[in-house]
């Protein structure tokens, strides 16, 4: 219920007056699912999700909350972030790279003996996806996650909706 509320909210579009070009939406608009790695001591193979929030002001400034779940390695890893992420086109392009930065809500197995988990991490990404078709795209994301502590390379599939 509360998901089809809000991209009915997203989907009534906060235009700023004449020709300013400013709007803010917010909602579902597309989602993502990544696999990668963390490059980090033994390595962890991770797995992702990724939701298109909306944007602020512009289409380019994009809001990106997201889950992740790190196995294999050392101890399992789960990790929350709210991402904002600023793409240097627009969608009608064939690639379009972005960058971004956020916080993360990090924490893993064994969790509740360690005071200092769960962590909050800073996080940052730079990416870019490739339609493949009017809605679908190919992403490649680095991220250096925990403030350059970790490193990841993730490669998924994302979907938007139409205009």
């Amino acid at each position: 219920m509360l998901v089809l509320g809000t991209t009915q909210l997203g989907a009534q579009d906060q235009t700023e007056p004449t020709g300013s070009g400013r709007s803010t939406a917010i909602g579902l608009y597309g989602f993502s699912a990544m696999g990668g790695v963390d490059l980090e001591g033994d390595g962890q193979a991770i797995a992702a999700v990724a939701i298109d929030g909306g944007h602020l002001l512009t289409q380019r400034l994009r809001i990106r909350p997201s889950g992740e779940i790190g196995f294999l390695g050392s101890d399992n890893r789960y990790l929350l972030n709210l991402e904002l992420l600023y793409r240097f086109a627009d969608d009608s392009h064939l690639a379009v790279p972005y960058v971004g930065t956020g916080l993360g809500l990090s924490g893993r197995e064994e969790c509740g003996s360690d005071p200092g988990c769960p962590g909050v991490w800073l996080q940052f990404v730079l990416g870019f996806d490739m339609r493949i078709r009017q809605n679908v795209s190919w992403l490649l994301e680095y991220h250096p996650a925990n403030a350059f502590r970790r490193h990841r390379i993730m490669i998924g599939l994302t979907t938007r909706r139409g205009n």
